[in-house]
C-alpha cells in the first residue's frame, strides 16, 4: 500500500503508486529551452588563453624556486638576508613579550583585592 500526506487533513492517507512518488503536486521538471544569458559580455573560456601582450612581466617563479631550494645551510624563512632577519626577530620579540604580558596579567588577576 502506498501513502502520501493529505494537504487538507494533514494526515497520511492511502493512495496509488503514481501519486505517492510525486506528492503534493511535485512533478518532474520539463526543460523549456536554453536559459537566457545572464552576463552582459561573454566570458573567456579556459582554452582562450591570454595573449602575450596582456601579460605584464616575465615569470620569476623558476628563478625564485632555484634561489629558495639552494642548500646553503640557511633556513628558508631567512634566505633573503637582513629584511627577513628583522621580521623574524620582531615577530619573536612580540611573541615572547605577549606571552610575558599574559602571564603577568594572569598573576595579577589571581591575587585577591585589598580591602583598604
Amino acid at each position: 500500500m502506498y501513502y502520501k500526506l493529505s494537504g487538507f487533513a494533514q494526515k497520511l492517507v492511502g493512495t496509488g503508486p503514481a501519486s505517492s512518488y510525486s506528492p503534493q503536486g511535485v512533478r518532474a521538471g520539463v526543460v523549456s529551452g536554453t536559459p537566457a544569458m545572464i552576463f552582459g559580455t561573454p566570458t573567456k573560456l579556459a582554452s582562450e588563453s591570454a595573449a602575450p601582450s596582456e601579460y605584464l612581466g616575465q615569470n620569476r617563479v623558476p628563478d625564485l624556486q632555484k634561489f629558495f631550494q639552494k642548500s646553503d645551510g640557511v633556513p628558508v624563512h631567512l634566505k633573503r638576508g637582513l629584511p627577513d632577519r628583522l621580521l623574524y626577530r620582531t615577530t619573536m620579540a612580540l611573541t615572547i613579550g605577549g606571552a610575558i604580558y599574559c602571564l603577568v596579567a594572569l598573576y595579577m588577576a589571581s591575587q585577591p583585592k585589598n580591602k583598604n
